[in-house]
């Protein structure tokens, strides 16, 4: 790993004859990246955000939530009013009432054949999926912010082609394009969790882990931050180098690869901080305006 710099230090200095760009887009993760623990953005972070988009730099925000707990940035998006969701699985118009630009679907043939497999190699897991249309989750699984509206029931039972399982088992109407899978575990850790459900279903998805319990995410094979943001900027014409990005979870590994500038959390897992030579202070403590600021200055000269 190269030398490891704060957000407070000055960047590696470019090789005679390059000069290092200004980039032209920041893609930060929320959870435990922009957002504080509480879920909120701090007026420095809001002021920070304004200040790259006045200086013309975008910033997209790249979670692993759905488009309908995009509530807590909606308000703080600028230009071009786009957030990635869901790992990549969406591209979503925060302007335009959450509505779905892109949808990179997990196909259900291979949403049913993780939960089988990870079903059989893990004992005890248990599903909730998450479509364009709403959300499905078995009994078992754990009541996180479950959508008042959610069907209840047999993971297998909803993916079967073209049905839905409401509770009481009646059936529901079909349910749109597949998101990603959640998969949780009431005993392993997380990232043990991870490692098994990789080596029993990673063939059918690309499967990974945000939160600090053992709940997996499955995305389509292909799908994930890193490709969807890639996607989006070949289309705009900007380049890896110009992209600095910001994480803290194993689910940010791709992107945070892809970047030309990555920044890891303080508070970042240990993959995600080994995979970052540079780092920023923790989520708390507004990490990502600190570095944020630092680049609108040098912009602005």
């Amino acid at each position: 790993m190269g030398t490891v710099t704060s957000a407070t230090e000055q960047p590696e200095t470019p090789a005679a004859g390059r000069t290092a760009p200004i980039p032209r887009l920041i893609a930060t993760d929320l959870d435990g990246t922009l957002l504080r623990d509480d879920k909120t953005v701090s007026e420095r972070t809001v002021a920070a955000l304004a200040a790259a988009e006045a200086a013309g730099i975008e910033v997209f925000f790249v979670t692993g939530r759905p488009a309908r707990w995009m509530d807590v940035a909606s308000a703080h998006v600028h230009g071009h009013g786009l957030a990635i969701c869901a790992n990549g699985a969406a591209v979503v118009d925060l302007r335009g009432g959450g509505r779905f630009v892109e949808v990179r679907p997990l196909e259900r043939a291979d949403a049913l054949a993780v939960v089988r497999l990870v079903r059989a190699a893990v004992p005890g897991t248990s599903f909730a999926v998450e479509c364009t249309t709403g959300f499905h989750y078995e009994r078992e699984y754990p009541p996180y912010q479950l959508d008042p509206d959610a069907t209840v029931g047999p993971a297998e039972e909803f993916l079967a082609e073209g049905s839905g399982t409401r509770e009481g088992g009646e059936s529901g109407e079909p349910s749109g394009p597949i998101l990603k899978l959640l998969a949780h575990h009431p005993e392993l850790a997380p990232d043990a969790f991870l490692a098994l459900a990789r080596t029993a279903a990673g063939e059918h998805g690309s499967i990974t882990r945000s939160s600090p319990t053992a709940l997996l995410e499955v995305s389509g094979l292909g799908v994930s931050k890193a490709s969807t943001l890639a996607g989006y900027c070949a289309d705009h014409g900007i380049t890896p180098e110009e992209v600095v990005a910001f994480g803290d979870m194993p689910n940010d590994l791709e992107m945070l690869g892809w970047a030309g500038t990555s920044y890891a959390m303080a508070n970042a897992h240990p993959e995600v901080l080994a995979a970052t030579t540079h780092r920023t202070a923790a989520n708390n403590e507004d990490g990502v305006a600190a570095v944020i600021e630092r680049i609108v200055r040098v912009a602005c000269r």
